[in-house]
């Protein structure tokens, strides 16, 4: 609990990674430590902030942030620091030595796996100014996996009227809003996902003109051919692999893709080869991968496009929500088995 006391130290229950990741993550690669303390004060000129996390983000994207495969690393690197993970998040001010944050303020942004952090680098921290809609929406919709689709779809696709769009890991946290931003522009939408949970959703709950569950279809190429009679005007990809394969295969010329993730490929030893590349010149298509962080200065005209459909109520968002921080390692190991359905978010406080 916060003491009134600033300088007392109090517990800070955290999230440590144990073990390198080999193949898939386990829960046993991480362990929650209830020995970490925190001073509830910021020290002076440390230009920092410190916050109360409430809420935080599961993303395949946390792998390659915290370097949990050790990629890069010497051999003689054998255990990882011990330190709480690194991952996006919403969290209140408690106390702040920044003049543009001050206690009280509610943020977004790069946070760490525990109850309290100690944050001095700020260029991906962002103050909350709409609070007219839950707070975990900013691990989400409104926020990285947001602003992500957001680029990829507008900036990277350059989208019209009419495209016929194909989206993969589309009930996830940016697949579900690629498709229903494709819907409101006017496209053909067609998602792929990995249960018949997930296929409804996207169909019934999501508006998808169509889904289909890739676990189920053993040629991925007939598959689109079916959904896709002539052929594909836009991909955004977060699989990688086979699907980006029988795609290439599908698309139509002046195609474009936008390269988003890779989540098929992030445990495999090797990962697998891509074949028909090819398809890229003959049909003139446009493929490009982008990384969110880049494009951040578009995030104000993001949020004046998404706020009025979500307050409309033509868009919509599906959260899959754990509470407490200790629940955080199988959430997160979840996601790479599709476990979760909708945004996966782990709730550490509720303020």
């Amino acid at each position: 609990m916060v003491s009134g006391c600033e300088n007392e130290q109090v517990s800070n229950k955290q999230v440590i990674l144990k073990n390198y990741v080999t193949g898939s993550p386990k829960e046993s690669d991480m362990y929650v430590s209830t020995n970490g303390t925190i001073k509830l004060k910021v020290p002076e000129g440390s230009n920092g902030i410190l916050v109360k996390n409430l809420y935080l983000s599961c993303d395949p994207y946390l792998l390659h942030l915290n370097n949990m495969k050790n990629y890069g690393a010497s051999n003689t690197d054998s255990k990882p620091p011990v330190t709480p993970l690194l991952g996006y998040g919403v969290a209140k001010v408690l106390d702040s030595e920044h003049p543009n944050f001050k206690k009280g303020d509610l943020v977004w942004g790069i946070t760490k796996w525990e109850e309290y952090s100690l944050i001095t680098d700020l260029q991906k921290m962002f103050k909350i100014q709409h609070t007219n809609v839950p707070l975990s929406y900013y691990t989400g919709i409104l926020g990285m996996p947001g602003i992500t689709a957001y680029t990829g779809f507008y900036e990277i696709c350059s989208p019209t009227k009419g495209d016929h769009v194909f989206i993969s890991a589309a009930s996830g946290a940016v697949g579900q809003l690629v498709g229903q931003l494709a819907k409101l522009l006017g496209c053909y939408v067609v998602g792929s996902a990995g249960s018949k949970e997930k296929v409804d959703l996207l169909k019934n709950k999501l508006k998808f003109d169509e889904a289909f569950n890739y676990k189920e279809e053993p040629d991925l190429d007939a598959a689109l051919k079916r959904y896709f009679p002539e052929g594909i005007d836009i991909y955004f990809d977060n699989v990688g692999g086979k699907m980006l394969d029988a795609v290439l295969l599908n698309m139509r010329p002046h195609g474009r893709i936008a390269v988003c993730g890779m989540i098929s490929q992030y445990n495999l030893d090797k990962p697998e080869g891509v074949h028909n590349l090819m398809h890229l010149i003959l049909k003139q298509v446009q493929m490009k991968g982008f990384v969110v962080s880049s494009y951040y200065h578009l995030f104000p005209k993001f949020l004046d496009l998404v706020l009025p459909h979500i307050a409309e109520g033509k868009i919509v968002y599906v959260e899959d929500i754990v509470e407490g921080l200790e629940l955080g390692p199988a959430a997160f190991v979840g996601l790479f088995s599709g476990r979760n359905v909708g945004k996966q978010v782990v709730l550490v406080s509720k303020e």
